[in-house]
């Protein structure tokens, strides 16, 4: 069989073996968790992460992920479940991140409407979660930690949740502080843990899912790629700006805070890159508030104005040519993933 190589070819042989692009079935311990049919999974998103998108991913098979701090009360996030459950009849889940804020957040209340909502796949970020999980798990809630380290994906399994996500530093949003990549980082999550662990940072297609199983992962995490679908609530500026990127248009900014973020390059962050020369070790959060805040990037991803703040992105945007539905997109990740297997990799023993 002849070799292929990026993701238009991988396509074009899974439309040669089938008359229509269909998903294939793949089990791992993730779907199982989960109870869903591909090991894929949405990411937490601020101001991405609404019913529409992640019913969208739910519907094509993967999990939809609400974002819990981006709905502004916890009575609204109780709305917002009822939203989405009237969207699909398939498991979704919560994100609620645990990280330092500009105003007091009541996570209690939170996790109360995620209860009573029903819901059943949370997804931490952030802090430690022990001083959650006892009323997630009394709801029987599967509980899914993000990591950026093998030390803190151990101790989130020694803690008790259920899988965890292991985020290179390729990844947008937080990276952690170790810079590990993927390549490193997935094969040692591998050999220490003994729960599932999906692999994020750097996930876009096939190649990506089949990458990631090989070191050790039982699904992927996309959250950089989902915007760039035609369901996701966010402004076309914003998603064509992500296919008109490329891997070296990302950014690390707050490294001086250890509060380190992956963004797209745009005015505001290169304003925060720039008060961070000059202020050097005497930076402050105050310094660069007004560039970071979290109503400065729903400028951008809700209203378009693309310089008004930073916002996360994954350096995948080198990988992100074109904005499909979801389920588009997950049922070709599928196809390409089943011909990668079957074809190129099976094709290379002798």
């Amino acid at each position: 069989m002849a070799l292929v190589s990026g993701p238009t070819d991988l396509v074009a042989v899974a439309r040669r073996r089938r008359t229509t692009l269909t998903a294939t079935i793949m089990r791992t311990r993730i779907t199982d968790l989960l109870g869903i049919e591909h090991p894929i999974v949405q990411g937490g998103m601020h101001y991405v992460g609404y019913a529409e998108l992640a019913s969208a991913v739910s519907n094509a098979g993967g999990l939809g992920i609400l974002t819990a701090l981006t709905q502004p009360t916890p009575e609204d996030l109780a709305a917002e479940i009822v939203r989405c459950r009237e969207m699909t009849d398939r498991p979704f889940g919560v994100n609620i991140t645990i990280l330092p804020t500009f105003k007091d957040v009541p996570y209690g209340e939170y996790l109360s409407a995620i209860v009573e909502g029903g819901v059943k796949v949370v997804e931490t970020a952030g802090r430690n979660p022990e001083p959650h999980l006892p009323v997630l798990k009394a709801a029987g809630i599967k509980v899914i930690h993000k990591c950026t380290s093998v030390r803190h994906a151990l101790k989130a399994e020694r803690i008790g949740c259920d899988a965890v996500s292991v985020d290179g530093f390729e990844c947008g949003g937080h990276p952690g502080e170790d810079d590990i990549p993927n390549m490193i980082l997935l094969p040692r999550a591998g050999e220490e843990l003994t729960i599932p662990f999906l692999a994020s940072g750097g996930m876009a297609d096939g190649r990506s899912l089949v990458a990631s199983l090989a070191l050790g992962a039982d699904g992927i995490n996309m959250g950089t790629r989902f915007i760039a679908t035609k369901e996701a609530p966010v402004h076309d500026n914003v998603k064509q700006a992500l296919v008109e990127a490329d891997e070296l248009q990302t950014r690390l900014i707050m490294r001086p805070l250890r509060n380190t973020e992956r963004v797209l390059s745009n005015a505001a962050t290169e304003a925060v890159l720039e008060i961070e020369r000059e202020k050097g070790d005497d930076v402050g959060i105050e310094d660069i508030r007004h560039l970071v805040a979290g109503e400065q990037g729903r400028k951008v991803l809700q209203e378009g104005q693309m310089d008004a703040g930073a916002w996360s992105c994954g350096m995948v945007a080198g990988l992100i040519h074109d904005i499909p539905t979801c389920k588009e997109l997950i049922d070709r990740i599928m196809a390409e993933a089943e011909t990668l297997i079957q074809g190129r990799l099976g094709g290379l023993l002798t």
